[in-house]
């Protein structure tokens, strides 16, 4: 039996990093998965679309599709825009929406593998508090998530970690850049929790101004590709059941 389809659905931006690191991200996911067949559509900005990949897979005589929102909280995209333009899938397609990326233990860990890369080091943890700056969302679940991942990830030995948003909601990076700093931390470090450079990362870049250390986006961290291969099989195991695999 075939294995389904693996569709990645990106937001999408009109910035050409965004499409760019989607991109390597897929081939990170490629090449952790020999045989898996997997596509790459856009919610807005890049081609192709989704709508547009969900046709071609159907033209092509596909039938079950995993659809995996590339976000890191369960928030407007997730609950609405992305079921909504499944909806409008050719009927013959078979298609499971998987979860979002996040929260994992993973991503943590590809947050602290960009910041080491930025130069901080294990032994700096007691005398560096963090920022856990995400893209920023209107959806309380979301909000939420973030502000328990800063707890959990403060139990790892950090100064103090600190959530901020660059939209929808407070504090800003440079607000919580302030704070751990007024809380007598050491060192500051910045650490995007945004999956591709774009208009709101660059925000989060420039909150950074009076931090220590800015690190990098998620990007295609090979931790961000296991928790996405991950959310394909934990979506493909209901499948597999209903068929009797």
């Amino acid at each position: 039996m075939h294995r389904p389809v693996l569709l990645v659905i990106a937001h999408g931006s009109r910035d050409p990093r965004h499409a760019a690191t989607v991109h390597a991200l897929v081939r990170r996911v490629r090449a952790m998965r020999p045989g898996l067949r997997v596509e790459t559509g856009f919610l807005d900005f890049n081609i192709p679309s989704v709508n547009g990949v969900l046709e071609s897979l159907a033209a092509e005589g596909v039938r079950e599709v995993v659809a995996l929102p590339l976000l890191l909280t369960r928030a407007f995209h997730a609950k609405a825009d992305i079921p909504a333009v499944l909806r409008e899938a050719p009927s013959r397609l078979r298609i499971r929406q998987a979860e979002v990326l996040g929260p994992s233990p993973f991503l943590t860990a590809a947050l602290e593998r960009r910041l080491y890369e930025a130069g901080l080091t294990p032994a700096d943890k007691p005398s560096t508090g963090v920022v856990l700056a995400s893209a920023g969302s209107t959806d309380p679940e979301a909000i939420a998530v973030i502000a328990d991942i800063a707890r959990e990830w403060r139990h790892t030995g950090w100064c103090a970690v600190r959530p901020a948003f660059a939209s929808a909601s407070l504090p800003r990076t440079e607000d919580a850049v302030r704070e751990l700093r007024a809380l007598g931390c050491e060192r500051i470090a910045v650490a995007p929790y945004v999956l591709a450079p774009g208009f709101l990362p660059d925000r989060i870049a420039r909150g950074a101004a009076e931090a220590d250390v800015l690190s990098d986006v998620l990007g295609p961290a090979p931790e961000v590709a296991h928790v996405l291969l991950n959310r394909y099989d934990e979506a493909r195991v209901p499948a597999l059941a209903a068929l009797g695999a």
